[in-house]
């Protein structure tokens, strides 16, 4: 028997007019999160689907993640020619695919999955774009670089282990739960054995301040970082993988301090043009992504 679930779909942007009406030959992409309201998939890869005139849709689904390996199956049944994954479902994942792609294999999280003849197959399109987006909007040099990193969940453990690849310098793991942090700092050891790392808060001034955990999602939530601890004085840029709200408590404090800062809607953009490449097969549209993006979560398009 297939176990019942249950996924609410999001939609916050009627489809473009350029893009052709859904059909019985529309093909299907979705996010599945819990939360999920906040996310700009959708309007990015529709956008992208328009552009390209191809007749696709994507939607975001609330899925609990009790419920993750019946939502995957079910997509998969449906005829879906992939997902997105986000929290908390990133390392579940990985046990839920028919085969992992080298990049999930490597970085240890599944936030893509292509379904094909063959099966599903799960990718972890993170890694590379959590680098690009760093580089592109705040034009941080990693060789060497000092790190601290706040959160150890799927998008903390592969923004470690690729910093790692990149070789930073020293690298401080900060997170709730101690064990997992010092799981992935025990990983780092084995593979990359000229990183330092510290599963604290550091002692002296960085580079970079990182966030993977999830606080800054919903209203009232309080900043990762724990100032009484550790002062954003002593960093020179901060980076919060979170893009809705576009500045998180982090974020104002990283302002008020004078650091360089960005949101994650880069590195939304950059997973998400690989993954619209794995689906489709496609060159994805960079640029109409990017304003897509823009124009949900800021209500216009960056000069």
């Amino acid at each position: 028997m297939i176990a019942a679930y249950k996924v609410r779909v999001s939609h916050e942007q009627p489809p473009s007019p350029m893009q052709p009406a859904i059909n019985a030959a529309t093909r299907l992409c979705a996010v599945f999160g819990s939360p999920i309201k906040h996310s700009a998939s959708p309007a990015m890869h529709n956008a992208a689907f328009a552009a390209l005139k191809l007749n696709w849709c994507y939607v975001a689904c609330e899925v609990d993640p009790k419920n993750l390996r019946a939502a995957i199956a079910g997509a998969q049944a449906m005829g879906f020619a992939g997902l997105n994954l986000t929290v908390p479902h990133k390392l579940l994942a990985v046990d839920m695919v028919d085969a992992l792609d080298d990049s999930a294999k490597r970085w240890g999280a599944v936030n893509t999955i292509h379904f094909t003849d063959h099966g599903s197959v799960g990718y972890n399109t993170d890694a590379d774009a959590i680098i690009t987006s760093l580089r592109e909007d705040l034009g941080v040099a990693l060789p060497g670089a000092k790190v601290l990193l706040l959160g150890a969940g799927g998008a903390g453990r592969t923004a470690a282990l690729k910093l790692a690849s990149e070789a930073v310098g020293e690298l401080y793991l900060v997170n709730r739960t101690q064990s997992k942090a010092e799981e992935i700092a025990r990983e780092i050891q084995n593979q990359f054995s000229g990183v330092k790392v510290f599963t604290q808060y550091p002692k002296t001034d960085v580079n970079l301040v990182l966030n993977a955990t999830s606080l800054g999602l919903k209203a009232g939530d309080a900043s990762p970082l724990d100032e009484r601890q550790y002062s954003l004085k002593q960093a020179r840029a901060v980076y919060d993988m979170i893009y809705r709200p576009a500045e998180t408590p982090l974020l104002q404090a990283a302002r008020h301090s004078g650091c360089k800062m960005a949101n994650g809607l880069g590195m939304l953009l950059h997973q998400g043009a690989k993954a619209f490449e794995i689906w489709t097969g496609n060159k994805p549209p960079l640029q109409v992504m990017r304003q897509a993006l823009e124009e949900n979560v800021y209500g216009k398009a960056k000069s």
